[in-house]
């Protein structure tokens, strides 16, 4: 599994011009779901998501979580998180987990994402062709892996 976390004043998903999902302050997620991904790897990354200190205090130093400024979580599925660029010019995708078992995974993710943070989660659409528009706050840009 692997997650590009975006911490961001805002951000907003659409489809075919119908927005599916939108926050103010919080984190965009991209996510990407590989072979061998199961539950232990979904509870994992959402507790390291919802305890990541990457907003900042009063002093100006990242030291409160998602739940200290109330921020909001919106999921992107993105399959070519596991692209895979090493040889010729067009990105495999071979690591990339089907969707027969990756929206599954998706859908499992965002329950757990809610259930971890008291916070409804909102989320783009599974496999459809989507416009994510964000303001990076910061910049603050991870990659988190399991």
């Amino acid at each position: 599994m692997r997650v590009v976390l975006q911490r961001v004043s805002r951000a907003r998903v659409t489809v075919e011009g119908r927005v599916t999902g939108e926050i103010g302050v919080g984190l965009l997620l991209l996510v990407g779901f590989t072979a061998g991904d199961d539950e232990a790897a979904l509870e994992w990354m959402a507790d390291k998501v919802v305890g990541l200190r990457v907003f900042s205090d009063p002093e100006g130093k990242m030291n409160l979580s998602l739940g200290d400024v109330d921020g909001g979580l919106l999921v992107v599925s993105q399959f070519t998180l596991y692209g895979d660029t090493r040889k010729g010019r067009r990105p495999s995708f071979v690591h990339a987990a089907p969707p027969s078992v990756a929206i599954p995974l998706y859908e499992k993710f965002l329950e757990i994402l809610a259930l971890r943070s008291g916070t409804p989660v909102q989320s783009g659409e599974f496999g459809a062709m989507m416009d994510v528009e964000l303001v990076n706050d910061g910049p603050v840009t991870l990659v988190l892996e399991r």
